[in-house]
């Protein structure tokens, strides 16, 4: 860094008209290599594949993850070609989940799929539910729930939260709720079961920001299980059965269970779902033995 033109040190200050400047390295570029790895295959066709994606699979190669991703697997499934309308950095993805969240992720191969896949997922009408267990259990008639801004209730019990959320601004790898700026964000939650502690819900995405439904959730004070980031300290009470389960759930309990788009080149409506992994579904099971 150069402060009018001299080099700064670290005890450097800089004034009101001074002229600062930074050299920033260029991002180095990751190759994208096939790699034969083993997916779960729901749909394919000639323009798009649906994947049920493992936890701890990334989606696309970056500088912290080079392979063993999505993109990687896909490439060697399709013998090295995947739709180039997202430039080579982003080959066939129209949308993404986090690493540590499991569960239903569709693919272009032709570029008529993900100009068409990727204009539903822009205006929010490809349909996406996910599964999830949470601390606690979201309730209409909770006091705190009915005076927390952002939460409202719809018929049949429905939790909405509507938020914006930008960067952290501290950590810049964390999404925060924010009321001015950021992007507008809408999250619908049911109870699929409740688990006494915990519950199993539906999540239902309006919108698909990042971290979307880990940070809701957090907002809403019912926190995933597992996740590391935005579920806090919380725990199951000491001693409770199920409570070790949960304590020792090593990643966000949030699996994507349905995708429904149309198809961008025959124009029939898809609809595909994918049951819990095995990991969330012993968890499941520790839990309702505690509700028992």
């Amino acid at each position: 860094m150069r402060v009018n033109g001299a080099l700064a040190g670290a005890k450097d200050r800089a004034s009101e008209g001074d002229v600062v400047e930074v050299d920033l390295p260029q991002a180095a570029e990751v190759e994208t290599r096939a790699e034969d790895i083993s997916l779960v295959v729901v749909h394919e066709d000639d323009d798009l594949i649906v994947i049920d994606k493992p936890a701890g699979m990334v989606v696309h190669p970056a500088p912290g993850s080079p392979g063993g991703t999505l993109v990687n697997a896909l490439l060697h499934h399709f013998g090295g070609r995947l739709s180039g309308v997202g430039g080579e950095k982003r080959p066939g993805i129209v949308h993404r989940i986090d690493k540590d969240t499991s569960g239903l992720l569709v693919v272009a191969k032709s570029d008529a799929a993900h100009h068409g896949l990727a204009a539903q997922f822009e205006a929010h009408t490809a349909r996406r539910r996910y599964l999830a267990l949470c601390h606690g259990v979201p309730d209409p008639a909770d006091p705190r729930l009915r005076g927390l801004r952002g939460i409202s209730w719809e018929p049949g019990a429905v939790l909405k939260i509507t938020t914006r959320l930008a960067r952290h601004r501290t950590d810049r790898q964390r999404q925060a709720v924010t009321w001015e700026g950021g992007r507008h964000a809408v999250t619908r939650v049911w109870v699929e079961e409740d688990l006494g502690a915990a519950a199993l819900i539906s999540c239902r995405l309006e919108t698909g920001r990042t971290h979307q439904i880990r940070v809701h959730l957090a907002h809403a004070g019912h926190g995933l299980i597992g996740d590391p980031v935005y579920g806090g300290r919380r725990a199951m009470p000491r001693g409770q059965p199920g409570a070790e389960a949960a304590a020792a759930f090593p990643r966000q309990a949030l699996h994507a269970a349905e995708l429904g788009f149309v198809h961008p080149v025959s124009g029939v409506e898809m609809s595909f779902e994918a049951p819990l992994p095995d990991d969330m579904a012993a968890l499941l099971a520790a839990l309702q033995g505690a509700a028992r």
